[in-house]
């Protein structure tokens, strides 16, 4: 074999084996980047320093130190803070709306799914982690629209139009006399935290309220919408 072609053929070999080992890198760095545990030990890290520091004062050195991972983990999972806060309103959307609208699939009497409901908002939406959560996108509203429009259309949006199909077919079987069924979903909201959740979301209310306060807010307020709109 000449030499010219034996360091052809050893060129070729050499190029074969780097492309191996890239790919093997890029494998590997594809594992770490879905590691479950960790991209989760990542958000809540994450989450702790934007609830403290807010979203333009955190730095994903913050994040990092906080997390306990290092510079070079975090950016496996994550190409910037925009990105790693984005991912973080997907989990607040999961953890703010998971399981509360419930109570509209069921064949509950009307009374009994209008407080089910209420009380697995008010639970939620006041309690310390989705307070923060709230906290947080709507410190980013002004800077980042998109963002906190995404987060309410991903979210309470659809939970609203949940609630309107369950108010439209009570009216059709003439439980209910409601002209405007997309306002009284507002209107239902508003009544079963009432008093509870500004004082929450402002900080006049340090601990989450108790269950009586929640149990008795929440009938008081079923009640109130069904006089105003219950078949007379």
């Amino acid at each position: 074999m000449s030499s010219k072609k034996a360091y052809s053929t050893s060129l070729s070999t050499a190029n074969a084996l780097e492309a191996a080992l890239s790919g093997d890198e890029r494998q590997g760095r594809l594992a770490a980047g879905q590691d479950p545990a960790k991209r989760q030990q990542i958000l809540e890290g994450a989450d702790r320093v934007f609830s403290t520091m807010g979203f333009d004062a955190a730095s994903m050195n913050d994040i990092t130190r906080e997390a306990g991972v290092s510079k070079g983990t975090i950016y496996v999972y994550f190409d910037s803070k925009e990105e790693l806060f984005l991912e973080l309103c997907i989990s607040y959307r999961e953890r703010l709306f998971s399981g509360i609208y419930s109570a509209f699939e069921g064949d509950y009497d009307l009374r009994d799914a209008l407080i089910a409901f209420g009380k697995a908002l008010s639970i939620k939406v006041t309690s310390d982690v989705v307070i923060r959560a709230q906290r947080v996108v709507i410190g980013v509203a002004e800077r980042m629209p998109s963002m906190s429009r995404s987060f309410y259309e991903q979210g309470p949006k659809k939970g609203q139009a949940m609630m309107k199909t369950f108010l439209d077919k009570h009216v059709a079987a003439g439980d209910l006399e409601i002209e405007d069924t997309e306002l009284a979903t507002y209107q239902l909201s508003d009544l079963v935290m009432t008093g509870l959740f500004k004082r929450r979301l402002f900080g006049c209310m340090d601990e989450a309220p108790t269950e009586e306060q929640i149990n008795k807010t929440v009938t008081a307020g079923v009640d109130v919408f069904l006089r105003a709109y219950g078949k007379r």
